[in-house]
């Protein structure tokens, strides 16, 4: 029995879980809205930790020049607009940079735009698994020369809705009019069971 061939097999399938931005994206895979990574206190975090609330999902990291910063405004116009409704909606921002973002150090990029929105970062290959399952594309982009911590993050953009539970329910494109979504999570909100009390 050759062993060897097999091992190196196994060992190539492991790298490959954690290069998630160098994937195809296979539209014909389900999108899996699972996530388990740690909050700024140290607590474990999942797709299911909001059994109660919608989630609203963005993917991004805090020295992004652009996207992320919009996106992240436009949470906050999000839950300012839903008024008395946005207790059942809970936003939550996963790093794409995990070796910069620091738990702390996202929420606190986080709690600028709004203290509702809860940052998330985990270790390199959980990050990676997450962005996985749900096809979020991300690649470290360096200039010849740069320092080592001196890079940008090309990423995929949109937020995404979880139900309470955290089963998928929609994704909605970067670019999406904030009036749009807010007019969606209402709807999604009024078809909803009553929270228990």
């Amino acid at each position: 029995m050759h062993l060897r061939p097999l091992f190196a097999a196994a060992l190539l399938a492991l790298a490959s879980l954690g290069a998630a931005a160098a994937a195809p994206d296979d539209d014909a895979q389900p999108l899996r809205p699972r996530y388990l990574l740690m909050d700024a206190k140290g607590r474990a975090v999942t797709n299911e930790t909001f059994p109660e609330q919608f989630q609203l999902l963005s993917f991004g990291y805090t020295f992004c020049p652009d996207v992320c910063p919009t996106t992240l405004a436009e949470v906050a116009d999000i839950m300012k607009q839903l008024g008395p409704l946005a207790e059942r909606v809970q936003p939550v921002f996963i790093t794409v940079d995990p070796a910069r973002d620091t738990p702390v150090h996202l929420q606190q990029y986080a709690d600028f735009f709004d203290p509702r929105i809860i940052g998330l970062s985990g270790s390199p290959a959980l990050v990676a698994k997450v962005a996985q399952n749900y096809k979020v594309r991300y690649e470290i982009v360096r200039e010849p020369n740069a320092a080592p911590d001196a890079y940008t993050v090309d990423h995929s953009a949109g937020m995404y809705v979880l139900a309470p539970g955290g089963s998928f329910v929609k994704k909605f494109a970067f670019g999406t009019p904030v009036s749009q979504i807010v007019d969606a999570l209402r709807q999604l909100i009024d078809q909803a069971p009553i929270p228990r009390q």
